[in-house]
């Protein structure tokens, strides 16, 4: 599902399944940090977006978020920039 993002806000987006709960927390987060637009990307459901994924980051685990063009990662990785006070910066773009 594609949704404009605000204008001072990055293009986010996310390959994800509908039952990962790696992707729903990692939506938490974001929705607490103001996103409220995410590109989202369902493997599940097309098996090619999981080899583009799979492609682009050379991971095979969900979610693989992006911001903007900088690949953050999987949901660890989000939690990890946030503790580190990196996300907001990626986010104000």
């Amino acid at each position: 599902m594609a949704v404009e993002p605000s204008p001072a806000m990055p293009t986010v987006r996310m390959y994800a399944t509908a039952t990962c709960p790696y992707c729903l927390r990692a939506k938490q987060l974001l929705a607490h940090k103001g996103v409220t637009a995410i590109e989202e990307i369902r493997v599940d459901l097309e098996p090619a977006q999981r080899r583009a994924m799979m492609a682009l980051t050379g991971r095979h685990t969900v979610p693989q978020i992006f911001i903007g063009d900088t690949h953050v990662g999987g949901c660890d990785d989000l939690m990890a920039l946030e503790a580190r006070g990196g996300l907001d910066a990626l986010l104000a773009g």
